[in-house]
């Protein structure tokens, strides 16, 4: 799980484009609902990189090994 939907919630100013409010009430669309979808997005992604960048090394070296030896795996599989 990503957070703890069972948090409490927590009021927060936010600007907006007044223009795009506008057209998601008209739309009907719930603000904090969006809002909480896009940040947990934008959590994950940032999360991801920040692995990606922490493991860079060890991703750089095993995929040297494999390109030398190749994978664990191939000189025990049978098909």
């Amino acid at each position: 799980m990503l957070f703890n939907p069972q948090a409490p919630k927590r009021a927060t100013n936010l600007s907006v484009n007044s223009d795009l409010l506008r057209q998601a009430r008209e739309l009907d669309i719930n603000l904090s609902a969006a809002f909480e979808e896009t940040l947990s997005a934008l959590v994950v992604k940032k999360k991801q990189q920040a692995w990606l960048e922490q493991n860079k090394h060890a991703i750089e070296v095993y995929n040297q090994q494999v390109e030398a030896n190749g994978v664990f795996g191939d000189t025990v599989r049978t098909f």
